[in-house]
Formats: C-alpha cells, sequence, structure tokens
C-alpha cells in the first residue's frame, strides 16, 4: 500500500473493497480517503498552492489527477483562480464560475509521499470506522452488551464489543471485582456520545437498570411485560432491592423472580459477585410499599408527612437494627427505592415522643386559652395541635367534645381569638421597633409573626424581600408558615412597585 499509484489499476479497487469489509465501512469512503491522499501527494510534487484535485474510476480503478483553475472576475489567488478575459481566449464559451481542468501526468509516489498517502487514508479509514460505531451503537444504550476484556488500564477496563471497544471505568465495576485480558464481560450500555478522541462507548456494572436488565433476561415474565420492574435501589457488590409488579392477578411477581429453589434470582446474583437481592412487591399506597420495602423488618406505624416529603416508621424495639441494616444500609436501600425519606422510631421512641408532645401541646392551650389541664387534655386528644385551630374551626366541632357545650366552644374560641389579636399586636410592636417598614406589613401574606423573622435577619424594606428567592423566604419564614406559591406570590407583591409606571 505503500506505492498506490504503481498498483495495478483493478488492484486498488481490491484493496479498498478488503478494507471496507475489513472495517465495516462503506467501500466510496475507503476510496474517498485514497482520492485525499493521491491529492495531497500530489500538491507536494506541484505545489501546495495550487488546486490539485485526484479522481479513482469507481469501476476501472484508473487514477485521474488534474489541476483545477477557477474563472472569476476578479482575482483573489492567482494560482487557482484566472479572469474570464485571460480564459476566453481559449475557452470562449467559459463564464464566471466555470472551472477549467488541466490534467497532470500519473505522479510516481516517492517513498515520503506514499507514507504521507498511506498516514491520510490510515486516518480517514479510521474516523470513518469510529463514525459507523457511534452509528451503530447510539441507539443500543439501555442494553446489555457482552464483550471480551482487551486490555486494562489503570483499573480501566477497555472491552472489544466485536465491532467496536468500550470502556468499563472503574468506579463502574463492581467494588473487588477484577478482570483480566481475555476475560468475558457483561455491562450494560448507559452511554454513547461523540468526544474529541472519537465516539466513546461507556458500559456500566454498578447501574441500577442493569440488574434489572438481567432479571428481564432471566425471567421470561418480565421480558413479556407480564410483570414490570417499577424500581431498583443497588449498594453494588453487598445488596440491592428491586419492586415489582404483576399486571396479571394469577402470577406472583415475587415468586416468578425468585424462581424455582431460587434459580431466577440465584442468576442475577451470580453475574453481581453475589449481591444479595431483596425482591419486593410494589404497591401504589406508599405505606404499604415503604413497609414492604423495609423487610426483613417489621413495622407497626407509618405516619406520612407528604409535604415534606417524609415518612415516619415506627418499629418493635428488637427489630431497630434490622429495619436500620448493617451501616444504614436497609432503610437507604428502601429511600432510594420509594423516593422517601424515612426516619425510623422504636415503639419506645415514639410513646416517649407522643408523651411529651402531648404535654408540650397542653401546656400551651393552659397557658394561652387560661384553661384548666382537663379542657387542654381533651383538645390535644381530639387532634387540636394550636390556637389558630381552636379560634378559627367551626364552632360545631368544638361544642361536640364530650364534655363540652355551645357555651364553652363559645368561651374557648373567644379566647383563643383575643390571645392571637394581642400576639399579633406584640409581633407587630416588635417589628417596628426593629424598623421594618410599613409597606412590609401591607403584603398578604405575610402574619406579623413572619415580619419578625424577617426584620430579625435584616429584610427591613419592600427591595429587601423582593431580592429574596422563594426557597430563601420559606427558609427564614418556616416551611409551616407559606409554600413555595404563597413564597412566590409574596415576593412578586414586594416586587410590583419595581414596575410601576412602565407601560
Amino acid at each position: 500500500m505503500e506505492r498506490i499509484a504503481a498498483l495495478p489499476r483493478p488492484e486498488l479497487l481490491q484493496v479498498a473493497d478488503a478494507v471496507a469489509r475489513d472495517k465495516g465501512i462503506d467501500r466510496d469512503e475507503v476510496l474517498e480517503a485514497m482520492e485525499q491522499a493521491i491529492q495531497k501527494a500530489g500538491r507536494s510534487k506541484y505545489g501546495h498552492e495550487h488546486d490539485i484535485r485526484a479522481h479513482i474510476d469507481r469501476k476501472t480503478g484508473e487514477i485521474q489527477l488534474a489541476r483545477y483553475i477557477e474563472v472569476v472576475e476578479e482575482i483573489e489567488n492567482e494560482a487557482t483562480q484566472q479572469t474570464l478575459k485571460q480564459v476566453l481566449r481559449k475557452n470562449p464559451g467559459a463564464q464566471v464560475g466555470d472551472f477549467l481542468v488541466d490534467p497532470l501526468p500519473p505522479i510516481d509516489f516517492g517513498r515520503i509521499a506514499a507514507q504521507t498517502a498511506k498516514q491520510v487514508i490510515v486516518q480517514k479509514v479510521r474516523d470513518a470506522e469510529r463514525q459507523r460505531q457511534f452509528n451503530e451503537y447510539k441507539d443500543r444504550v439501555g442494553e446489555i452488551s457482552n464483550g471480551l476484556v482487551k486490555r486494562v488500564e489503570f483499573g480501566n477496563v477497555i472491552v472489544d464489543l466485536g465491532r467496536a471497544e468500550a470502556l468499563l471505568r472503574r468506579d463502574e465495576l463492581i467494588p473487588r471485582e477484577t478482570f483480566r485480558t481475555g476475560d468475558r464481560v457483561r455491562a450494560y450500555i448507559y452511554d454513547v456520545r461523540q468526544e474529541a478522541r472519537g465516539p466513546q462507548i461507556f458500559l456500566s456494572r454498578t447501574h441500577p437498570v442493569f440488574m434489572a436488565k438481567l432479571f428481564a433476561q432471566e425471567v421470561p415474565e418480565i421480558y413479556d411485560g407480564i410483570i414490570e420492574i417499577k424500581a431498583v435501589a443497588r449498594d453494588p457488590g453487598s445488596r440491592a432491592k428491586i419492586a415489582v409488579l404483576s399486571h396479571d392477578s394469577s402470577i406472583d411477581p415475587v415468586g416468578a423472580c425468585v424462581g424455582m429453589r431460587g434459580s431466577r434470582v440465584q442468576a442475577v446474583v451470580a453475574e453481581l459477585q453475589g449481591e444479595k437481592i431483596d425482591i419486593i412487591q410494589w404497591s401504589p399506597d406508599v405505606a404499604t410499599f415503604v413497609v414492604n420495602a423495609l423487610a426483613p423488618a417489621e413495622v407497626t406505624k407509618v405516619v406520612l408527612d407528604e409535604e415534606a416529603g417524609r415518612i415516619e416508621v415506627v418499629v418493635p424495639d428488637d427489630q431497630l437494627s434490622l429495619a436500620i441494616g448493617r451501616r444504614g444500609q436497609n432503610v437507604r436501600l428502601a429511600s432510594q427505592l420509594t423516593q422517601w425519606n424515612i426516619d425510623i422510631l422504636t415503639e419506645a421512641e415514639e410513646s416517649e415522643r407522643r408523651t411529651e408532645e402531648f404535654r408540650s401541646r397542653s401546656n400551651m392551650f393552659i397557658q394561652a386559652l387560661d384553661v384548666d389541664d382537663v379542657i387542654a387534655h381533651l383538645l390535644v386528644t381530639e387532634g387540636f395541635s394550636s390556637v389558630e385551630e381552636v379560634a378559627y374551626v367551626p364552632q360545631e366541632d368544638l361544642a361536640e367534645i364530650e364534655g363540652f357545650d355551645e357555651n364553652v366552644a363559645d368561651e374557648l374560641q373567644t379566647r383563643a381569638r383575643t390571645f392571637l389579636a394581642e400576639q399579633d399586636e406584640r409581633y407587630d410592636q416588635m417589628r417596628k421597633d426593629m424598623g421594618v417598614e410599613d409597606a412590609m406589613a401591607g403584603i398578604e401574606g405575610l402574619a406579623p409573626a413572619m415580619l419578625v423573622k424577617l426584620g430579625d435577619k435584616g429584610i427591613k424594606t419592600l427591595d429587601d424581600l423582593g431580592d429574596l428567592a422563594s426557597d430563601e423566604l420559606i427558609d427564614i419564614v418556616g416551611k409551616d408558615a407559606l409554600n413555595e406559591d404563597e413564597a412566590n406570590a409574596v415576593i412578586m407583591a414586594a416586587r410590583a412597585h419595581w414596575f410601576e409606571g412602565e407601560g
């Protein structure tokens, strides 16, 4: 291949065919690379300033080399252009924009020219091969691929997939997993992207979807869509949880994934270097799903806080370590699986906390409403947690409490409203003493207590408030005081004066 021009013409096509077959790229791309190489060698011989072009006949393999001269009105480059006036003497029918083709004799490649041509061809073929790899694998993201370890560099594994090379980075390997050259490896294609050094195919053995795909290979019901994998959480090489749902009521999704005597799950465990897998039944009910996800621990009670995205789980005292797991692994995986923050309490801790809450709320009602502990206890027992609730619930809700009547309910609401009014007056005075301007107090949605918290943080003018982001405002006044929409409305109201007079 060093002396391309000296090859018999059909042999040039045979070389192109062989390279195209070997590299799996288009024959025309190889021939175009050869043409560019001959072009480059031609310019080296006749001068780089000339527009030298080469063409290989696709049927005979004949090489045609020619110098091209463009017909222009005004010359910018004398080596590649001539004016229409100069050209018309030889070519009466020429027009601006035409090219004059001046055939050149076939060049005999010198050693340097042949080497240059070879480098151009090799580079162009390599580029075409990489593009082919990218086109072939860009649609295979999300699949499992099998390959052979080609080499290991600094812990990163280069995998030969047959028609492409892929990279299995060290942080995508299961801990304590080692590969040697020639080992067979199965991994998940999680990304294919163009980089400066060409297309790169990235593999992973730690990705949660890798486990899901392995189950799909082992469990026909998953492949057929009868069983759906709803969520996967992994601590690679150690433990995993997978939530499954059956679309056919006659098929148990957990049993189908486990297989006869555990044969199906064991096949996945073996591929993942002994990773323990908990297979869990998915449920649309969050509480049920969380209880299932914390298996094998038993759960006695679940309390949801949907706004905060948290869930409180109460377990028997002897189940606490099992629910949390070694180094918090069980609760961490359950949290990843369910997408909820999980707090675990023992029955004793929950009882102690409930007692403390009952005591503190009762004391709050005793002081705010000036009532005895019997009435305060009744209010807490009925679910009242703030003076605002007592003040503004429908009066019949209070009157229905055992031992209360309309007169008691009316008196309690009067006392509650009086307490809140006095409290607001105190907060309003504190706000004024802090220098928080009156315009702030005129914004709907900002209670006097919130204005005091804002003043404490140096937010004293409409401009100060308008400069805040909604999450900053919520952090200052408290999540219980404002939600995101309310916070945005307050901030927009504070900014309103910025736009007065516009339009």
